[in-house]
This record gives structure tokens, C-alpha cells and sequence, in this order.
């Protein structure tokens, strides 16, 4: 879908999550690249609202795409080690509420969908359907601070669990239009055919992907404040 040489996107996952999540690197470089990857999230979610078409087919697309997805992708590997000790529980929540609002969404989408999200992009998508996965988000969010609480993991309180459900349920949102709209560029239903009858695997792990960095933003902010 995104016109990348083969052997240029996918060496550079392993080597990366070889260097920077397993051998680990100084903090400074972890940063310089969560801003990169945040600058060209953002730059997608413009292009999402104010432009026809977004830019992975233009001349920019290759820093776009390996930031885009391999960022991404890295922060997501990351959120574990957000804390002193390795917490894999982090990104079992970071999972759990991605489904939390993707599964409530579309439920509430079809009871009480009226009013169209971005009809031009996601015609099935609806506000009332983005409003009720993301208060399930929420939800989830209360629901893992005491499950936790209940392990003796107590690291994060309630109010920062319902921060952290809110910008990963709404950026995972983001993320699912810019990832159909992609695909409408691309003239494709489904960004891979890897998976019959649920697409390719970027169509199951778009919304995670996008709102990865957007969380790992989030952990630091409630790490550095708390």
C-alpha cells in the first residue's frame, strides 16, 4: 500500500527495535525520536482534515511512512519500560482499551448512530459511535487502575488511567480514519492480505499504532508531574 522498496522497510523494524527497545539508548535520543514521530503524526492528522490527499505518495513519503510505522511501532515496545521495572501490564491496558473502544464504537455506532464522523473518509464511522467507545475507553481505564490496585501495582492513580484511556482512545480513532484514508487513495479495501476476512495486519493494529506515541507522551507527562 505504501510505495516503499521491500528491502528498505522491513530490515529497518528489526534493526531498530534491536538497538533502541532491547540494547536500549540514551534518553536524549529517545526523545529526539518521539518528537519526530509526534511531528509527523500530527502532520497526518492535518492532512487528514485539510487536504484532499495525504502525502505517503508524494515526495516526503519515506520519511513519513518510516516514522509513521516504525516510530510508531517502537513506543508502542516501549511503554513498558516507561517506569523503573519492566511493567508489560502497561501495554496489556494500552491494548485493552484500543479494544474497549473499537468493539463499544461500533456498538453504539449501530444503536444510535445518526450523525456522520467524516463521511467522506469512514462512511460507517458516527459521533455517537465515537462518543460511546470512548467513555467505554474510560471505562476500562477505571477498570484497570483497581484491577491493578488489586496486584499491588499501584504506580498510576485513577485519574491518570482515565488520562491515558481518553488520549489513547481518541488518537486510536485518528488513527483509524487516517488509515482509511490511505486506503482510499490507494483505490484498496484492505492494507494486506495476510489476514482473510479481517484485511492485512495494519487494518488490526492501526489504531494501536497511531496512539502509541501519543501514550508514551502521556506516561512521561503523568511520570514527570506526579
Amino acid at each position: 500500500m505504501i510505495r516503499l522498496r521491500q528491502w528498505l522497510i522491513y530490515p529497518i523494524l528489526p534493526i531498530a527495535y534491536y538497538f533502541i527497545v532491547w540494547q536500549g539508548v540514551s534518553t536524549p535520543i529517545i526523545y529526539c525520536l518521539l518528537v519526530a514521530t509526534l511531528l509527523v503524526n500530527l502532520y497526518l492528522i492535518r492532512d487528514l482534515v485539510l487536504v484532499d490527499r495525504i502525502a505517503l505518495f508524494n515526495t516526503k513519503k519515506h520519511i513519513i511512512a518510516l516514522l509513521y510505522l516504525i516510530g510508531s511501532s517502537l513506543f508502542l515496545a516501549l511503554i513498558p519500560d516507561i517506569v523503573e521495572s519492566y511493567r508489560p501490564q502497561l501495554l496489556i491496558g494500552i491494548f485493552a482499551i484500543i479494544w474497549a473502544n473499537d468493539s463499544f464504537a461500533y456498538v453504539s455506532g449501530r444503536l444510535l448512530g445518526k450523525h456522520k464522523l467524516m463521511k467522506r473518509i469512514s462512511p460507517k464511522k458516527t459521533i455517537e459511535g465515537f462518543i460511546g467507545g470512548l467513555l467505554m475507553a474510560i471505562v476500562t481505564g477505571i477498570g484497570l487502575h483497581y484491577y491493578l490496585a488489586t496486584t499491588g501495582d499501584d504506580y498510576y492513580s485513577l485519574i491518570d488511567w482515565m488520562i491515558i484511556a481518553f488520549v489513547v482512545a481518541f488518537f486510536g480513532t485518528i488513527g483509524d480514519l487516517i488509515q482509511s484514508k490511505i486506503k482510499r487513495q490507494a483505490a484498496v479495501k484492505d492494507s494486506g492480505s495476510i489476514m482473510p476476512g479481517h484485511g492485512g495486519i495494519f487494518d488490526r493494529m492501526d489504531s494501536i499504532i497511531f496512539a502509541a506515541p501519543f501514550a508514551y507522551l502521556t506516561f512521561l507527562i503523568i511520570n514527570h508531574v506526579s
